[in-house]
């Protein structure tokens, strides 16, 4: 388990390049890019397809740690449940990168957005709304309605967008998922299910003539570790983790 496991029950580090052309989607091109993939992660053996266009290959998921990288009609898609340490998620990432200019004809030109999200999941047997209010807060002028009567808190997910740079190319989003029905709050009745915390990091339009995607994604992933390290750990993983802990 890495660094960021200890603040959540699960964690994983997502990358998903969106393109402008649509992918090639014959049976030579899609294989050889996942047989390139699972020569250098050879657990990667089960391969399947979805419905409209999409191909997967992922590790076992039994152990609750695991790979897996997928391609759409527009998109390129890689992630890590659980990773060994956050680097070695980012190393696959940077893997997928580098060969899909060569397996898939993927031009610099050709990027839409590349994005990096770390996501992390807290299991919680109860109103997944009320714990996010208590944890970090709700919007100042919001918060008087949480006193009305019969006002039980049914959807609470805050988010945030920004820049990080000054032609706002770069952007961050927080946000979260709650799995809390109106049922489960009218019942009491409720499941051990998973709030989710989201930051993504963000660039958009095609790379410039001295960018590749695997140092773009590089400059991506250090802008990730840094919000997460200096904002999200202390605002909002702990809260939250501590918040669970005490019901």
């Amino acid at each position: 388990m890495s660094e960021y496991g200890a603040f959540s029950d699960d964690y994983y580090v997502n990358m998903n390049l969106s393109t402008e052309m649509e992918l090639p989607q014959s049976r030579e091109a899609v294989l050889h890019y996942f047989e390139q993939v699972r020569r250098r992660y050879p657990k990667m053996q089960n391969f399947y397809s979805r419905d409209k266009g999409e191909y997967v290959l992922e590790e076992e998921k039994d152990a609750g740690a695991y790979r897996w990288a997928s391609v759409e009609g527009k998109r390129v898609n890689a992630g890590v449940v659980n990773p060994e340490s956050f680097d070695s998620a980012l190393e696959q990432h940077r893997t997928v990168l580098e060969l899909i200019p060569f397996e898939l004809s993927i031009s610099p030109l050709d990027c839409e957005s590349l994005s990096v999200m770390l996501g992390f999941d807290f299991a919680y047997r109860g109103n997944h709304n009320e714990i996010l209010a208590e944890a970090i807060g709700v919007a100042p002028g919001l918060e008087r309605f949480t006193s009305v009567p019969y006002g039980k808190l049914l959807s609470h997910e805050p988010a945030i967008q920004f820049s990080l740079d000054e032609d706002c190319r770069t952007q961050c989003r927080v946000s979260f998922e709650t799995r809390t029905s109106a049922y489960q709050v009218r019942s009491g009745e409720y499941s051990e299910d998973q709030i989710s915390v989201y930051l993504t990091v963000r660039r958009y339009d095609s790379l410039g003539p001295n960018e590749n995607y695997a140092s773009e994604f590089d400059r991506l992933a250090g802008l990730c570790r840094d919000l997460v390290d200096e904002y999200l750990v202390t605002s909002v993983l702990r809260p939250l983790q501590e918040a669970i802990s005490l019901r």
